[in-house]
């Protein structure tokens, strides 16, 4: 039992262990580590569309003296719309005629000439993502690249500045350049994107682990109790039944622990009762033009009478329209103020005793009258 070697994944049978590669280990390559000329020469080819051919024509001499500087050589044919890269005799680097492919075809997708020269560096990869045939709508597939940019290239931005790489839509292609671990950033980003995952989420937990990654206490701990857990809006029928599932049954064992009997189910929508015969038959057209006698008129009489009904329609809606333009006009109905004797009257009236008041005050009113008839009388007398 002591003499047994520890298993070993498959996967990692033929690991070894690599003294060399260590961090202070300068990886750059120089041309004084050059081993010698190359014994084949190793060349590749890209395609590019029509509309780049000018730009890439006014450039091309920019192209030439950044590869130039690396030993490589570069051919661009117009006649077949192609550009070539291969190694030479001053070529010493043996992955830099990779750098120069990944170059080419930045140039081919509509990246420019200044930042394509970038990805030449060592610490620089670039992915070319393929999103064309994610999504089969072309509506939708229109709106989810729309929703990578953002309103006013805000969310490409922000994309660009959580993961220091160089991000730009073309086409049905998505091109990145920037370090190797961020290029996995955008790529899960742009993805997810096309398959309706907004990339707000994205960004949200990138912004997190930012921040996280600043605490040195926070170095070997697991940090998902930060993250934000983000669940689907829109389940599957099948997902809404099986949680519908899940809480009746936590409900029954519930009400079985307090010595209840589990609810029962009640069937909320009835039967209905089941009948042989088939639904009545639904008149067709030609029974309906039968019965009314249409059926039986010539092609003329037939269009005059669709006219005239024509006409009759206009005529009853025009009619209604000026019923409801006329209402406007119609002048509302206005109460009048009650005048100084209705108000008094109406002030009796609300009064119990108002008649009698009024009485003693008209008998008064006469004996006052009568008192200064006989002054007079007697005056004139």
């Amino acid at each position: 039992m002591e003499g047994e070697e520890p298993v070993v994944n498959k996967n990692k049978r033929h690991r070894k262990d690599k003294p060399w590669d260590t961090d202070d280990i300068d990886q750059s390559y120089s041309l004084e580590q050059a081993g010698g000329v190359f014994t084949e020469e190793s060349s590749f080819a890209t395609l590019f569309p029509k509309y780049r051919e000018k730009y890439l024509r006014e450039v091309w001499s920019a192209v030439t003296r950044a590869l130039d500087s690396h030993g490589i050589g570069c051919t661009l044919d117009l006649v077949h719309g192609s550009m070539s890269v291969k190694t030479t005799r001053k070529t010493y680097d043996p992955y830099v005629l990779l750098k120069a492919r990944d170059m080419i075809k930045l140039l081919a997708r509509g990246v420019a000439i200044s930042q394509a020269v970038k990805v030449l560096q060592d610490d620089v990869a670039c992915d070319i993502i393929k999103i064309g045939s994610l999504v089969r709508n072309k509506e939708r597939f229109v709106k989810r690249r729309q929703r990578i940019i953002g309103p006013d290239g805000s969310t490409l931005k922000a994309i660009e500045l959580l993961t220091q790489c160089y991000v730009l839509v073309q086409g049905s292609t998505v091109s990145v350049m920037g370090p190797y671990k961020s290029l996995k950033e955008v790529r899960r980003i742009v993805l997810d994107c096309m398959k309706n995952i907004h990339p707000i989420y994205r960004i949200k937990e990138l912004m997190i682990r930012r921040e996280l990654a600043k605490d040195p206490k926070l170095a070997t701990e697991s940090w998902d109790r930060f993250l934000p857990q983000f669940r689907k809006r829109h389940l599957k029928t099948s997902e809404k039944t099986a949680k519908k599932n899940e809480k009746q049954a936590v409900k029954d064992e519930a009400r079985k622990a307090a010595g209840l009997d589990p609810a029962q189910k009640t069937d909320k929508t009835a039967k209905k009762v089941y009948t042989p015969f088939p639904p009545p038959q639904l008149p067709r057209k030609v029974d309906m033009q039968l019965e009314s006698g249409e059926y039986f008129l010539k092609p003329h009489e037939r269009e005059a009478r669709e006219i005239e009904q024509r006409k009759q329609k206009q005529a009853e809606t025009t009619a209604k329209r000026q019923k409801e333009r006329a209402e406007v006009f119609i002048a509302p109905v206005e109460t009048a103020a009650p005048t100084v004797g209705e108000k008094k009257k109406r002030r009796l009236a609300e009064t119990d005793d108002g008649v009698h008041g009024h009485e003693e005050q008209s008998e008064s009113k006469k004996k006052k009258k009568k008192k200064k008839e006989k002054i007079l009388g007697s005056e004139v007398s």
